[in-house]
Order: structure tokens, then sequence, then C-alpha cells
């Protein structure tokens, strides 16, 4: 791996059976020299994943075999346009029955080259999809109260109702009116 990756300030490191997985990508995307195309997919994979009910269900139902997910994923990869690395890469996670780890992995790749480029990784989850000038203004606001550039991963959750969750690293900034509202019923039930 990288030395640059692991001796980064604040890097959390990519652990696990997901963060190897992660490591073993960036590595053989570093050697291709792939990184940029390799990043491109997997963001375009997480759009697909966040709007496709079936093909989260592809991903994480352990009913489907390893040779159907193969294709599917397959398919799924010409479909989107994925790069040569990222397809082969979902053939690997299909034939390990490991396509659960997806998103997991993504995240993980992501940590590792914002590591790399010096950024801090933020997961931002919201109530609806942000715009990119939505994106670009609170990646603005995390610069400047945390000092160092910061790469976004942003979940969609209508759970929360609104407001964001944004977690850097260990800590957690919760506006989201769901915990508002659980907070106000705990208050008045007091």
């Amino acid at each position: 791996m990288d030395a640059q990756i692991s001796s980064s300030p604040g890097f959390s490191g990519a652990t696990g059976l997901s963060g190897r997985y992660a490591r073993a990508l960036f590595a053989l995307a570093i050697e291709g020299k792939s990184l940029a195309a390799v990043e491109a997919s997997l963001a375009t994979l997480t759009e697909a994943l966040a709007a496709s009910a079936d093909l989260t269900a592809l991903t994480s139902s352990p009913l489907v075999g390893r040779g159907a997910a193969g294709a599917a994923v397959a398919g799924v990869a010409d479909g989107l346009g994925l790069d040569g690395l990222t397809k082969n890469f979902l053939g690997v996670l299909a034939a390990n029955r490991r396509l659960a780890l997806l998103p997991a992995v993504i995240r993980d790749f992501a940590a590792l080259n914002a590591a790399r480029k010096g950024e801090v990784t933020a997961t931002v989850t919201a109530a609806h999809k942000l715009t990119a000038a939505q994106q670009k203004a609170l990646g603005a606001k995390l610069k400047a109260g945390i000092g160092r550039d910061v790469a976004l991963t942003v979940n969609v959750d209508p759970s929360i109702l609104g407001g964001l969750m944004v977690r850097v690293g260990s800590r957690l900034i919760d506006s989201s009116l769901k915990t508002r509202l659980d907070m106000l019923g705990q208050a008045l039930k007091a």
C-alpha cells in the first residue's frame, strides 16, 4: 500500500473485509494508472445503487447464485459504462459472494483516495439528493471548520425527514429533523 496513505494524518484506514477489497482495488487502480476511471465508475455505481431498488436487491440478496450474480453485474457494468477494472472487480465480488459489501467497499475506497489526496472524508446523510451547488457549499463550510480539504460521500435517507447528518471521522453532527423530533418527544414524556 502507498506509504503516503497509511501515514496520512487523520487516516482512519479501511478496515475489515470491505477494507481489504477496497485496498486491493485501490492498489490495482494505482498500478494500472486508472485511479480516475475507477473513481468515476464507483461514483456512477453509487448513484445507480441509490436509484435502483433492483440493483440494491441484486447486491444484497444471498439467494442470487454466483453465476447469476456475475452475469447480472457484468450486464450492469456494461450498461453503466464502467471501466474494465471496476467491471472485473465486481465479477470478483460476485464470484466470492461479497456483493453485499459493495457500499462499504466504495466508502473505504473513497477514504483511501481522499487520504492519498490529503483530504478528509465526510459522510453526509440527507433526506433528499443534494444539488452540486449544495454539496460545494457544504464542502466549503466543512473545510472552513476542519481546516483541510473535504471529500463528501453523500447518502440519501428519507427517514431523517429533513436536515443533515454529517460524520467526519468519529465526530457526528446530527441536525436531522428526525433526531430533533425524537428529542422533543422524549422531553414531552419527561
